[in-house]
């Protein structure tokens, strides 16, 4: 088994020193993490509170473990293991069909967990989703559907549901050849259809062309650049790069795309508030409104993009510091001395202009705590 700072890379090495906020910008605890980590169990003490198994519970479970990495506190691993051992039984066992990419995500969890616990249960509930991805199906160039009941629809959430996972399952066990392959593939296939010559991408992609959102009858693509599904690819590609070998074949495809989308985060990046708006060309259309998590996500990409040397240049380190400070704007310690984060959009299917503006403004969606805990790690430690 390889080091969990290899498998599970958080910060990397990299340090968020260069991009801190001057200390005039936020009135912060020691130590943001850990209130976001502390303020949620405080608030839910028991994981199964959090909800079913879903990618929201598993997002912020794996921004918590990301900090029990750097802090070292049992309890974080113990709250996790609770959490997950609601689903999997005495023998591993696990109760769910798979049969869309968001019941994936979670599966990091188990793979966490088989490493640090070295429990065979969770190596074999982690197997049930393996095998599920080789039967799962996919578009005619190879990129896998959203959901089964989403028959050719690629959408731009869906890549952070399933190929961060299969890669570092590849990579813990022995199944490097397919993993590389299937999730590279994947990227590029959802990449190319959704790229928009903005510097974003759309939100979805109908290969049938019969969606009910209506996609574009010449592209397949849906009408509107969402946030949150912009922010999902832009970490996937983190993800995936940091852990992919330097002399793959798609490398060089995938750092495109994140320079793609470093040009499209820098054009549209709000000058008042540092953060990007739901629907992120439209800044002055009446009812928009910046959101947290994909502020969260495009802080995170921009911040390890530059580090890692695949976009340079003063403009992109700017705008990464403007979107942690934005973002930290949104992060405040109530009268209860626990954390809040505010302006989350709640969970978004594919829609038109008026459902993305219209969808709610949550405080403490999981959506916004787990991108926050996974953006923080990266630049505040």
């Amino acid at each position: 088994m390889i080091s969990r700072r290899t498998l599970f890379a958080s910060t990397l090495g990299l340090t968020g020193g260069l991009l801190l906020p001057t200390a005039a910008a936020v009135a912060a605890p020691a130590d943001w993490s850990r209130a976001v980590v502390d303020s949620t169990i405080a608030r839910r003490p028991d994981p199964a509170s959090l909800g079913g198994w879903g990618y929201i519970q598993g997002l912020f479970l794996l921004g918590t473990y990301r900090v029990h990495q750097r802090v070292d506190e049992p309890s974080y691993l113990a709250y996790i293991k609770r959490w997950v051992d609601n689903f999997v039984d005495a023998d591993g066992h696990m109760s769910r069909t798979f049969d869309n990419l968001d019941a994936m995500q979670a599966g990091n969890l188990l793979l966490i967990l088989h490493q640090e616990t070295g429990d065979p249960r969770y190596r074999t509930a982690v197997g049930q989703i393996r095998a599920r991805i080789t039967t799962y199906p996919r578009t005619a160039d190879g990129g896998m559907w959203h959901a089964t009941g989403r028959t050719n629809e690629l959408w731009g959430d869906g890549v952070f549901m399933a190929q961060p996972f299969l890669l570092r399952y590849g990579i813990a066990y022995g199944d490097q050849e397919y993993a590389y392959e299937e999730v590279t593939r994947n990227l590029s296939v959802y990449f190319r259809h959704l790229k928009a010559a903005n510097g974003l991408i759309y939100h979805g992609y109908d290969a049938d062309g019969d969606a009910p959102w209506k996609p574009d009858p010449t592209t397949g693509t849906s009408a509107h650049f969402w946030a949150r599904a912009i922010g999902w690819t832009a970490m996937t590609h983190v993800e995936v790069l940091e852990l992919l070998p330097a002399d793959h074949p798609r490398r060089a495809e995938l750092i495109d795309n994140v320079r793609h989308l470093a040009k499209g985060f820098a054009r549209y990046q709000d000058p008042a508030t540092g953060r990007w708006f739901q629907v992120v060309d439209k800044a002055s259309e009446p009812g928009n409104w910046t959101e947290t998590s994909a502020s969260s996500m495009y802080t995170l990409m921009l911040h390890a993009a530059l580090e890692h040397g695949w976009i340079s240049g003063d403009g992109y380190t700017e705008a990464a510091r403007r979107g942690y400070e934005g973002v930290l704007r949104k992060v405040s310690v109530g009268s209860d001395g626990l954390t809040n984060i505010t302006d989350i959009s709640e969970g978004t299917n594919v829609g038109d202009l008026a459902y993305y503006l219209g969808r709610a403004r949550n405080t403490n969606d999981l959506h916004g705590l787990g991108a926050f805990l996974l953006m923080n790690e990266r630049l505040a430690h």
